[in-house]
């Protein structure tokens, strides 16, 4: 009788492995939460971002389409007031062409700097992931 009860008891844990699989699990959820956390809150940075600039984009090309007319008209004007001046039609299309080539140069170098000055980096997302990081390896020691 006695062999019976032995085999129908459950072997007993010690409560140190219990307590290490206890944290353990919560580790693994813990982080399974910050996970998704993380990549949910970049999700929204990153579509907020693209949002912006596409609607930037398209903002940009209504406003390239209404200035190459309004280019076109006024350099058409220019050529023909510079040539009334000049008495030389040529001359005054290759003066107005030059003025035009610097402020094309003049404007393509400050969209360039400013276009490096962007970022399509989710900032929020880094910093949380780097305070998180601080925060488990805090714990972890």
């Amino acid at each position: 009788m006695q062999d019976s009860r032995k085999m129908q008891e459950p072997p007993t844990q010690d409560p140190r492995s219990q307590s290490l699989q206890t944290l353990f699990g919560e580790a693994l959820r813990e982080t399974s939460d910050l996970a998704q956390k993380e990549f949910a809150l970049f999700r929204t940075e990153m579509s907020e971002s693209a949002r912006n600039v596409f609607i930037g984009l398209a903002m940009l090309v209504a406003a390239a389409v209404f200035a190459i007319a309004a280019v076109m008209l006024l350099t058409e004007s220019l050529v023909e007031w510079l040539a009334a001046v000049l008495d030389s039609e040529a001359l005054a299309a290759l003066i107005v062409a030059g003025v035009m080539a610097v402020i094309a140069i003049g404007l393509g170098l400050y969209g360039r700097s400013a276009m490096s000055r962007f970022s399509l980096t989710p900032e929020r997302t880094v910093r949380s992931i780097k305070r998180d990081t601080e925060v488990l390896s805090e714990r972890a020691s």
